[in-house]
């Protein structure tokens, strides 16, 4: 009876493995191939899925000698491209994956015997797969950033209502500063820097619908943000 308890045991440790990672390998949304070392080093990846790929983490791993590895990780988060594709200066290469796309990444110098993996990607629907520890730091940025384009349309809220013209822009600039120096963060740093760029002189209706349109940006991006902070 031992015996047969033991092999049935282990033939359901062997079903169990194979599932797990029959599973692994299906739920794992981003394909890597061409892996190209040297000093122009560089990878192509794509999308299995049937949704977008919002954020994808890459391990390069090397031995720069015997018996020591070295991993380098890359990770992209392109979730606000789906609002921010097209604007000038939006990167190409930091855009979500759409479903069944390819593209080329630029890594740093790898040698020869360079290994690349896809070690953690998320998926527009939320789904994440992946090594914790990176997915805990794609969700924590994510949520910082949200914070911070809350705190930039709150701004806006509290100001755009009540002021109008060069009253308007000139106490946003005072309170992006303030909260720039408090949150240094790239929506309060961008936001900043936007209304700092205004020309002077610049005729008061032409202020308030810019200032109106990029608070409105700022809305369409805060309400991207919350939605991909959350991990299902």
């Amino acid at each position: 009876m031992l015996a047969v308890v033991q092999r049935m045991t282990i033939r359901n440790l062997l079903l169990l493995t194979l599932t797990a990672s029959a599973a692994l390998a299906f739920e794992t949304p981003v394909m890597i191939s061409d892996v190209v070392t040297g000093a122009a080093s560089h990878v192509r990846i794509t999308n299995t899925s049937r949704q977008p790929v919002t954020a994808w983490s890459l391990a390069a791993t090397t031995e720069p000698s015997a018996g020591r590895t070295h991993r380098e990780v890359y990770t992209t988060d392109g979730y606000l491209s789906e609002i921010t594709h097209g604007l000038p200066r939006a990167a190409a290469q930091l855009e979500r994956l759409l479903p069944g796309e390819s593209r080329e990444l630029v890594l740093d110098p790898l040698p020869d015997g360079a290994k690349v993996h896809v070690i953690a990607a998320v998926l527009d629907d939320g789904t994440a797969v992946g090594d914790e520890a990176v997915l805990a730091s794609i969700f924590e940025t994510r949520a910082k950033e949200r914070d911070a384009l809350k705190a930039v349309a709150d701004t806006f809220n509290a100001v755009l209502p009540v002021m109008h013209g060069a009253e308007a822009l000139a106490a946003l600039k005072d309170r992006f500063a303030a909260l720039a120096d408090r949150d240094d963060t790239v929506p309060c740093r961008v936001a900043l820097d936007a209304v700092q760029a205004y020309p002077p002189g610049a005729l008061a209706d032409r202020i308030d619908t810019s200032l109106h349109d990029y608070a409105a940006f700022v809305m369409r991006e805060y309400e991207l943000a919350a939605k991909h902070a959350q991990r299902r």
